[in-house]
């Protein structure tokens, strides 16, 4: 099954340009843009002659989305838009619902000139080879003017940007944007342009309510086909909580059967009376379907506004961190002292949530905020329908509470828990950037990461290694499956070259926290030997006084800039608070489907 999302274009700047394919778990969505990056085959052969490993072009740049924690949906809060740049006043949502709009006015010029094509210059980091930038490559989107000289656009357009610029509708110039924030979980990013020109004659759009199933929809943006603005229409299929393929995070969508094409991405989709009721983002495509685009709504919009006006940055959204299961079972119902046809059980909580301080394996979750949960793991949602229980958190911000009505050994209970967003031991996406690195005589060390992944191909990775990633849990903030990612060949590491994507375990006896922690312990070594114990009990021992003497021509011979990456200059922060949490051996757990959100169990 071959699965796309609608993303931004992309050409490399004077390389031909590919169509890449990436694939995906079920249930969620992929990119499937026009970019073309240097093979790792390329990149590798000035470092390792001997070493060609074979990529699979179906695997490289996956987005894995498998993460099951932070859900979504719309706010309780009522958003606030940016005013426009002239008027100092911030219009509330219920102020865009009375400002409806005929319906042909969609088809007026001034109407669609607050929708702009997005010009963005990238460079990604190389996770491969962390002391350097990939080859930059261009991309084109979407964006539309919210006011007070702001754009709204999704993350993915502009993600490791190095150059934003943005034309209007009909004009041949084209203005330099800034990058505010970006909401990488919601694929929304806000964009501000101070050119005073820019808005001359702006009108800002109005964003309106969630709209209801076969309500008609507009999509309008900058695809690939042609130059000028493109319109397409279609009505409303379906609003649930889907899988974002950017942010590998669930959030509330709207699927819709109008075209959604890249250069689509961070386009407005409109309702009959004019106003904006979302932001086109990704399209789902395979043999046995057609026609299904989604559309982030305007309660996404505004959680994430809110975010970012509240905090002067973007928090992110919030998970209760608890694996759930359906109590569809009447015998398990029975069994769990559960009286009525209600609840999830909680079968794992993650350590590093708040919910590990009130909540256990075995508690059964029945309402939530005095809202009674099913056995499905729905709640009611709207008059007639009924959502994920995600949906109920996904309302919440970081560090709100809830109020868990649960059961515990038949015994009804009330418990409070502080929600925050989910503390990934392999992150989707790099803070900063630029990944950390640290080089021993030879020896490439570096956290893994999806995007790590992605770029080395699975294959390459190690099933071991690859199943850590995908259903292992943080024992606590901080903690990090620390690699061997390669071995820069030397005389100083004979014997080792062969090595690579080995998770190291300890260094000399001690157990490796994180990257920063590994090189706080080397640069403390007074031992005369540096020893590394790596999965399997696969040994690497090393004379300190000879890797300290070898590292500068290795450095020299190599073309790397420094040894180690700018955030492991800083002094070392002990991550552990408690060091009972290092006991519990992450992913030693048998690993099944129903770890990662099938057959009615999922991450809330």
């Amino acid at each position: 099954m071959a699965v796309s999302v609608a993303s931004c274009c992309f050409s490399l700047l004077n390389a031909p340009v590919k169509i890449q394919s990436y694939s995906s778990s079920p249930r969620c969505f992929v990119a499937a843009s026009q970019k073309s990056q240097t093979s790792l085959n390329q990149k590798r052969k000035s470092l390792r002659p001997d070493s060609s490993p074979k990529l699979n072009p179906e695997k490289q740049n996956k987005y894995p989305g498998k993460v099951r924690d932070e859900s979504s949906g719309p706010q309780t809060m009522a958003f606030k838009a940016f005013g426009s740049p002239k008027k100092e006043k911030k219009e509330s949502l219920s102020d865009f619902r009375e400002q409806q709009t005929d319906p042909a006015k969609i088809h007026d010029a001034s109407f669609l000139n607050a929708v702009v094509k997005v010009y963005c210059t990238h460079t990604a980091p190389d996770y491969s080879l962390p002391w350097q930038k990939q080859r930059q490559f261009t991309s084109t989107g979407s964006a539309f003017m919210i006011g007070d000289g702001k754009l709204l656009t999704n993350a993915h357009c502009v993600e490791h940007d190095t150059q934003v610029k943005v034309k209007r509708r009909g004009d041949d110039r084209k203005y330099v944007a800034k990058v505010l924030v970006r909401g990488v979980d919601c694929d929304i990013a806000l964009l501000s342009v101070e050119s005073e020109e820019f808005w001359k004659g702006a009108e800002p759009l109005r964003l309106g309510h969630l709209p209801r199933l076969q309500d008609s929809v507009t999509v309008v943006g900058y695809p690939l086909g042609g130059d000028t603005i493109s319109v397409t229409k279609g009505v409303v299929s379906r609003i649930e909580v889907t899988s974002y393929a950017h942010g590998s995070s669930d959030l509330l969508g709207i699927q819709i059967d109008a075209a959604i094409n890249p250069g689509n991405s961070g386009g407005p989709a409109f309702n009959d009376q004019g106003e904006c009721i979302g932001v086109a983002f990704q399209v789902y495509r395979s043999e046995e379907t057609e026609n299904i685009g989604y559309v982030i709504p305007t309660t996404v919009v505004s959680h994430f506004l809110t975010d970012y006006e509240k905090n002067g940055k973007y928090t992110g959204y919030p998970c209760l961190g608890v694996l759930l299961q359906k109590l569809e079972n009447p015998a398990l119902r029975e069994c769990l002292k559960v009286p009525t046809n209600e609840g999830v059980l909680v079968r794992r909580v993650e350590p590093t949530s708040d919910a590990s301080k009130v909540l256990k394996e075995g508690d059964v979750i029945v309402s939530f905020d005095d809202l009674h949960v099913g056995c499905e793991g729905t709640v009611p949602f709207r008059s007639s329908e009924r959502i994920a229980f995600r949906y109920l958190i996904s309302q919440k911000f970081a560090g709100d509470i809830a109020e868990l009505g649960i059961i515990r050994a038949g015994e009804h209970k009330k418990v409070q828990v502080v929600l925050r967003p989910r503390v990934h031991l392999v992150p989707y996406h790099i803070d900063g950037g630029q990944p950390s690195y640290i080089i021993i005589a030879g020896l490439v060390f570096t956290p893994l990461s999806e995007p790590l992944i992605e770029e080395e191909c699975e294959d390459t990775i190690g099933l071991k290694l690859l199943t850590k990633a995908r259903y292992s849990v943080a024992r606590f903030r901080g903690e990090q499956i620390v690699i061997l990612s390669q071995v820069l060949a030397n005389e100083v590491n004979i014997g080792y070259e062969d090595m690579n994507n080995q998770q190291v375990l300890k260094f000399n006896g001690i157990p490796i926290r994180n990257i920063h922690h590994l090189a706080h312990l080397i640069d403390m070594c007074k031992d005369k030997y540096l020893v590394f114990e790596f999965e399997d009990n696969y040994v690497a021992v090393l004379e300190r006084e000879a890797s300290n003497s070898a590292s500068l021509c290795i450095l020299k011979d190599y073309g790397i800039p420094s040894e180690r990456s700018a955030d492991l200059l800083e002094p070392f922060v002990d991550p552990i608070d408690d060091p009972q949490a290092l006991d519990q051996g992450f992913g030693d757990s048998p690993v099944s489907n129903l770890e990662i959100g099938f057959d009615g169990l999922v991450w809330a």
